[in-house]
Protein backbone atom coordinates (compact mmCIF):
# COMPACT_ATOMS: atom_id res chain seq x y z
CA UNK A 1 0.00 0.00 0.00
CA UNK A 2 1.49 3.25 -1.42
CA UNK A 3 -0.10 6.71 -0.08
CA UNK A 4 1.50 10.12 -1.53
CA UNK A 5 0.16 12.64 0.61
CA UNK A 6 2.09 15.46 -1.20
CA UNK A 7 4.38 15.75 -3.83
CA UNK A 8 7.36 15.61 -1.56
CA UNK A 9 5.90 13.63 1.09
CA UNK A 10 4.43 9.62 1.31
CA UNK A 11 4.49 6.44 2.80
CA UNK A 12 3.69 2.53 2.47
CA UNK A 13 2.17 0.25 4.80
CA UNK A 14 1.71 -3.73 4.32
CA UNK A 15 -1.94 -4.68 5.94
CA UNK A 16 -4.03 -7.63 5.33
CA UNK A 17 -7.71 -7.52 3.37
CA UNK A 18 -10.33 -8.30 4.85
CA UNK A 19 -12.64 -9.08 2.14
CA UNK A 20 -11.80 -8.19 -1.86
CA UNK A 21 -13.35 -8.31 -5.21
CA UNK A 22 -12.67 -7.31 -8.58
CA UNK A 23 -14.06 -4.14 -8.08
CA UNK A 24 -12.72 -3.16 -4.86
CA UNK A 25 -11.28 -4.18 -1.32
CA UNK A 26 -11.67 -3.49 2.26
CA UNK A 27 -8.47 -3.47 5.49
CA UNK A 28 -7.25 -1.49 8.25
CA UNK A 29 -4.17 0.66 7.85
CA UNK A 30 -2.19 2.35 10.92
CA UNK A 31 -1.78 5.49 8.93
CA UNK A 32 -4.75 8.00 8.50
CA UNK A 33 -6.37 8.42 5.28
CA UNK A 34 -9.38 10.38 4.09
CA UNK A 35 -12.53 9.81 1.21
CA UNK A 36 -11.77 10.66 -2.40
CA UNK A 37 -7.96 9.69 -1.92
CA UNK A 38 -5.76 7.77 -4.50
CA UNK A 39 -3.60 4.21 -3.14
CA UNK A 40 -1.31 2.85 -5.04
CA UNK A 41 -1.50 -0.80 -4.03
CA UNK A 42 0.10 -3.90 -5.10
CA UNK A 43 -1.68 -7.44 -4.14
CA UNK A 44 -1.35 -10.83 -4.32
CA UNK A 45 -4.21 -11.34 -6.18
CA UNK A 46 -6.10 -14.49 -7.40
CA UNK A 47 -6.01 -13.98 -11.39
CA UNK A 48 -10.18 -15.25 -11.73
CA UNK A 49 -10.39 -11.82 -9.95
CA UNK A 50 -8.11 -9.42 -12.03
CA UNK A 51 -9.51 -7.33 -14.97
CA UNK A 52 -5.99 -6.29 -15.88
CA UNK A 53 -2.30 -8.16 -16.14
CA UNK A 54 -3.57 -11.90 -15.75
CA UNK A 55 0.18 -13.59 -16.17
CA UNK A 56 2.04 -11.16 -13.66
CA UNK A 57 2.88 -12.53 -10.19
CA UNK A 58 1.69 -9.34 -8.58
CA UNK A 59 -1.53 -7.48 -9.30
CA UNK A 60 -0.80 -3.36 -9.34
CA UNK A 61 -3.48 -1.52 -9.19
CA UNK A 62 -4.99 1.90 -8.34
CA UNK A 63 -8.04 2.32 -5.65
CA UNK A 64 -10.05 5.28 -4.59
CA UNK A 65 -10.61 5.69 -1.03
CA UNK A 66 -14.36 5.13 -0.61
CA UNK A 67 -14.82 5.36 2.99
CA UNK A 68 -13.08 5.62 6.52
CA UNK A 69 -14.05 4.52 9.60
CA UNK A 70 -11.58 4.79 13.00
CA UNK A 71 -11.57 1.64 14.83
CA UNK A 72 -11.37 1.75 18.94
CA UNK A 73 -7.68 1.63 19.58
CA UNK A 74 -7.11 -1.57 21.99
CA UNK A 75 -4.57 -1.24 25.19
CA UNK A 76 -0.82 0.40 24.40
CA UNK A 77 -1.94 0.67 20.52
CA UNK A 78 -1.64 3.39 18.19
CA UNK A 79 -4.77 4.42 15.94
CA UNK A 80 -6.54 2.26 13.28
CA UNK A 81 -8.57 2.81 10.29
CA UNK A 82 -10.53 0.40 8.64
CA UNK A 83 -11.07 1.67 5.09
CA UNK A 84 -12.87 0.25 1.83
CA UNK A 85 -11.67 1.20 -1.40
CA UNK A 86 -12.62 1.01 -5.31
CA UNK A 87 -10.12 0.20 -7.96
CA UNK A 88 -10.09 2.43 -10.46
CA UNK A 89 -7.45 1.12 -12.85
CA UNK A 90 -3.52 0.05 -13.95
CA UNK A 91 -2.36 3.70 -14.48
CA UNK A 92 -3.42 7.16 -12.01
CA UNK A 93 -5.52 9.77 -13.48
CA UNK A 94 -2.89 12.20 -15.55
CA UNK A 95 -3.59 15.16 -12.75
CA UNK A 96 -2.48 12.84 -10.39
CA UNK A 97 1.34 13.52 -10.94
CA UNK A 98 0.69 17.24 -10.56
CA UNK A 99 -1.34 17.13 -7.39
CA UNK A 100 -1.39 13.77 -5.44
CA UNK A 101 -3.69 15.46 -2.71
CA UNK A 102 -6.55 16.10 -5.18
CA UNK A 103 -9.78 14.07 -4.45
CA UNK A 104 -11.46 12.27 -6.65
CA UNK A 105 -15.55 9.95 -6.69
CA UNK A 106 -16.63 7.59 -9.01
CA UNK A 107 -17.71 8.79 -12.40
CA UNK A 108 -21.42 8.11 -13.33
CA UNK A 109 -20.51 6.90 -16.37
CA UNK A 110 -18.65 4.32 -14.75
CA UNK A 111 -21.11 2.86 -12.25
CA UNK A 112 -20.89 -0.21 -13.97
CA UNK A 113 -17.69 -0.34 -15.46
CA UNK A 114 -14.55 -2.39 -13.93
CA UNK A 115 -11.10 -1.02 -14.01
CA UNK A 116 -9.11 -0.72 -16.83
CA UNK A 117 -6.39 0.65 -17.96
CA UNK A 118 -6.75 4.22 -17.29
CA UNK A 119 -8.35 5.41 -14.01
CA UNK A 120 -9.65 8.67 -15.65
CA UNK A 121 -12.26 7.05 -17.14
CA UNK A 122 -13.90 6.16 -13.95
CA UNK A 123 -13.17 9.37 -12.06
CA UNK A 124 -14.57 12.56 -11.66
CA UNK A 125 -13.90 15.37 -9.21
CA UNK A 126 -14.62 15.21 -5.55
CA UNK A 127 -17.95 16.83 -4.66
CA UNK A 128 -18.40 16.73 -0.74
CA UNK A 129 -22.01 16.33 0.21
CA UNK A 130 -21.43 18.22 3.66
CA UNK A 131 -23.55 20.73 4.60
CA UNK A 132 -21.80 24.01 5.21
CA UNK A 133 -20.91 24.66 9.20
CA UNK A 134 -20.88 27.93 10.70
CA UNK A 135 -17.19 28.15 12.44
CA UNK A 136 -16.95 30.24 15.45
CA UNK A 137 -14.59 32.48 16.76
CA UNK A 138 -13.51 30.24 19.95
CA UNK A 139 -10.02 29.79 21.18
CA UNK A 140 -9.37 26.54 21.59
CA UNK A 141 -6.09 25.17 23.00
CA UNK A 142 -4.71 22.75 20.64
CA UNK A 143 -1.71 20.35 20.48
CA UNK A 144 -0.73 20.19 16.63
CA UNK A 145 1.42 17.28 15.45
CA UNK A 146 2.54 16.37 11.86
CA UNK A 147 3.46 12.85 11.56
CA UNK A 148 6.25 11.03 9.81
CA UNK A 149 5.81 8.13 7.19
CA UNK A 150 6.37 5.73 9.79
CA UNK A 151 3.68 7.84 11.85
CA UNK A 152 5.97 9.28 14.22
CA UNK A 153 5.78 12.79 15.21
CA UNK A 154 8.92 14.95 13.73
CA UNK A 155 7.13 18.16 14.83
CA UNK A 156 4.81 19.53 17.01
CA UNK A 157 3.38 22.45 18.45
CA UNK A 158 0.90 23.98 21.30
CA UNK A 159 -1.09 26.33 19.54
CA UNK A 160 -5.00 27.90 19.67
CA UNK A 161 -8.02 28.17 17.21
CA UNK A 162 -8.55 31.09 15.28
CA UNK A 163 -11.81 29.59 14.63
CA UNK A 164 -13.53 26.03 14.74
CA UNK A 165 -16.45 24.45 13.82
CA UNK A 166 -17.74 20.77 13.14
CA UNK A 167 -16.35 20.15 10.09
CA UNK A 168 -13.07 22.06 10.44
CA UNK A 169 -10.73 24.58 12.03
CA UNK A 170 -8.33 27.56 11.46
CA UNK A 171 -5.04 27.70 13.74
CA UNK A 172 -2.36 30.03 14.03
CA UNK A 173 0.93 28.16 13.39
CA UNK A 174 4.60 28.71 13.27
CA UNK A 175 5.07 25.50 11.51
CA UNK A 176 5.09 25.01 7.32
CA UNK A 177 2.90 22.45 6.55
CA UNK A 178 2.36 21.14 2.94
CA UNK A 179 -1.69 21.37 1.68
CA UNK A 180 -2.62 17.43 1.33
CA UNK A 181 -0.73 16.59 4.68
CA UNK A 182 -2.52 14.89 7.55
CA UNK A 183 -2.00 16.23 10.85
CA UNK A 184 -3.05 15.17 14.47
CA UNK A 185 -4.55 17.33 16.94
CA UNK A 186 -5.53 16.93 20.54
CA UNK A 187 -7.09 19.21 23.10
CA UNK A 188 -6.96 18.88 26.88
CA UNK A 189 -10.21 20.78 27.38
CA UNK A 190 -12.09 18.45 25.30
CA UNK A 191 -10.33 15.47 26.05
CA UNK A 192 -10.12 14.36 22.32
CA UNK A 193 -8.10 13.74 19.73
CA UNK A 194 -8.94 13.94 15.46
CA UNK A 195 -7.08 13.49 12.56
CA UNK A 196 -7.58 16.32 9.99
CA UNK A 197 -6.49 17.35 6.64
CA UNK A 198 -4.55 20.71 6.01
CA UNK A 199 -6.20 22.38 2.95
CA UNK A 200 -4.72 25.72 2.82
CA UNK A 201 -2.48 27.78 4.85
CA UNK A 202 -2.37 31.75 5.11
CA UNK A 203 -0.58 34.46 6.70
CA UNK A 204 -3.72 37.34 8.43
CA UNK A 205 -2.72 41.15 8.41
CA UNK A 206 -1.13 40.82 11.80
CA UNK A 207 1.51 38.35 9.97
CA UNK A 208 1.02 35.32 12.09
CA UNK A 209 0.93 32.05 10.08
CA UNK A 210 -2.26 30.19 9.95
CA UNK A 211 -3.51 26.51 8.42
CA UNK A 212 -6.75 25.88 7.59
CA UNK A 213 -7.56 21.87 8.11
CA UNK A 214 -10.54 19.34 7.44
CA UNK A 215 -11.57 17.01 10.16
CA UNK A 216 -11.46 13.62 9.04
CA UNK A 217 -12.64 11.10 11.49
CA UNK A 218 -14.83 12.60 13.56
CA UNK A 219 -16.50 15.70 14.25
CA UNK A 220 -15.19 18.45 16.74
CA UNK A 221 -18.30 18.78 19.61
CA UNK A 222 -19.73 22.42 20.14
Amino acid sequence: MHCRETLDFDWAEITRLNDVTPFGAGFTLKHVIEKGRLLHMTIPMPRQLRMFDHIEDQYKVWALVRYVRPVPPAVDQGPSFEVGVAFVGKHPPRSYDDDPAKRYEIANSATEQGPGEDADQMLGPFGSTEREYTRHSIPVEILLEALDEKGVVVYSESTVTESISPKGATLFTSLTIAEGRFVRLSSQQYNMTVFAAVRSSSKGADGIGRIHVEFIDREWPL
